[in-house]
């Protein structure tokens, strides 16, 4: 299977103009044969906490129609960041459109202390299941702690995606804890991060890939947009970037 991840530079708080970046995203995705995308955190805000309440929406947002077409149409999985309602208030989530089936929304399970004051936790794990991979989704801080992974495998997990928003700190502490992850459950762990201003922090991308025996296969830069697609089967990864940064 191909899966690729892209590495973004949102613009803060424009869902439109981030829709339209996520759809060239995709388009140069499946120019190289990719089955899947995935986005980083809160990909199509931007990691904007205080605008999360303003923006927050749910999977059935029209806005959103197009990535099911576009996932029907070319059979492609797409995993995108959004803030979205529950009950009681606000959680970080990844909204997943698969070919013909109904979109899932996973959110976030484990929050970093400065996001309790905008966010609450999310309830279980999905694993996204196709062919024969299954891809566990885990967003931000939630994939570096180790009870998140072990939970995800026990599920049957056979790939480990991270999606993220990661300053040169996490993004030290991420490259510390994912060759880890992969060796000690010999199963390959992506990380989807962004590039540019995030809240109150600056993002450094280095959107990476480790195989099932935690080697560093692919990576890209701190400052530039493009994708990464990974082949589960010959652990051979394709880099793309984009140089008109936006």
């Amino acid at each position: 299977m191909k899966i690729c991840i892209a590495q973004t530079k949102p613009i803060k708080g424009n869902v439109s103009a981030n829709i339209e970046a996520h759809k060239s995203f995709i388009d140069l995705a499946l120019i190289y044969s990719a089955e899947a995308i995935f986005f980083p955190e809160l990909s199509l805000t931007g990691y904007e906490p205080e605008l999360a309440k303003k923006l927050a929406t749910n999977h059935n947002d029209n806005r959103l129609d197009i990535f099911q077409q576009i996932s029907d149409n070319n059979h492609i999985i797409i995993g995108l960041g959004l803030p979205t309602t529950s009950e009681s208030q606000i959680r970080i989530s990844m909204i997943i459109f698969e070919p013909n089936k109904p979109r899932q929304t996973y959110s976030k399970q484990q929050l970093h202390s400065d996001e309790f004051p905008y966010f609450e936790n999310g309830v279980g794990q999905v694993v996204i299941k196709t062919g024969n991979t299954n891809i566990a989704p885990a967003i931000c801080y939630e994939s570096l702690q180790p009870t998140h992974a072990e939970n995800a495998f026990k599920l049957g997990a056979d790939v480990y995606l991270a999606s993220v928003a990661k300053s040169e700190n996490g993004v030290t502490k991420a490259f510390n804890h994912y060759p880890r992850v992969a060796k000690q459950y010999a199963k390959p762990v992506l990380m989807s991060n962004c590039v540019g201003f995030c809240d109150n922090f600056l993002s450094i991308g280095k959107s990476s890939i480790w195989t099932k025996e935690g080697k560093l296969v692919g990576q890209l830069d701190d400052k530039t947009e493009g994708i990464l697609i990974f082949n589960t089967e010959t652990e051979e990864v394709t880099e793309i970037t984009i140089k008109n940064n936006r």
